[in-house]
This record gives C-alpha cells, sequence and structure tokens, in this order.
C-alpha cells in the first residue's frame, strides 16, 4: 500500500437488493396500491388485479434490468448534467477472486 489507496472488500450478499416477489419493494407496493386504486375506482375486481398484474411485470423487469434503476431515474431530474451520456467515461474496476 504504498500509493496510500485504501481497499475495502465488497461481498456480494450485503448489496444484494432488497425485494418483494423478485421486484424492488418501492416498486411492488406501488403497482399494489395502484391496482387498489383501479379496483376502487371502477369497482372491478378483474380490473384491479389486471392493473396490478400489468404493473407488477413491469416492477420485475425493471428490478432485473437494474436493481437500483428507481433510484436512478428519481435522481436523474435534479442530477441531469451527471448523468449525460455523450459525458460517459468508464471507469476501471479490477475484480479480485475470493478465495
Amino acid at each position: 500500500m504504498a500509493s496510500g489507496r485504501r481497499v475495502n472488500p465488497v461481498y456480494r450478499s450485503i448489496s444484494r437488493p432488497l425485494t418483494i416477489l423478485g421486484a424492488e419493494r418501492k416498486l411492488f407496493f406501488f403497482a399494489m396500491c395502484m391496482g387498489a386504486g383501479t379496483f376502487n375506482l371502477l369497482g372491478s375486481l378483474l380490473g384491479g388485479m389486471l392493473m396490478f398484474l400489468l404493473l407488477y411485470s413491469f416492477a420485475r423487469w425493471a428490478t432485473q434490468t437494474d436493481p437500483q434503476i428507481l433510484h436512478l431515474l428519481l435522481t436523474s431530474a435534479r442530477l441531469r448534467a451527471q448523468y449525460d451520456p455523450s459525458k460517459f467515461s468508464p471507469i476501471a474496476i479490477r475484480r479480485i477472486p475470493h478465495a
């Protein structure tokens, strides 16, 4: 460690996203609330279930694509300049295999 850099180990189990039935918790809750709202508004159980299933499938897809996508979307409006794709510069990450 002559360069003075500090190396912190990162364990996969710590960075695993918290999900409910495979969807990120906030997106799952949003799907449930919209399903319940549709049920109350239309008075149709089928409509509420259909809305929930559509939003739930979208939430599962979004979570499998990127678990932090909700955070990214909410933050990107505030920090627009930092998320500019033309200013992208790759960061070198070195992975040390666990023995």
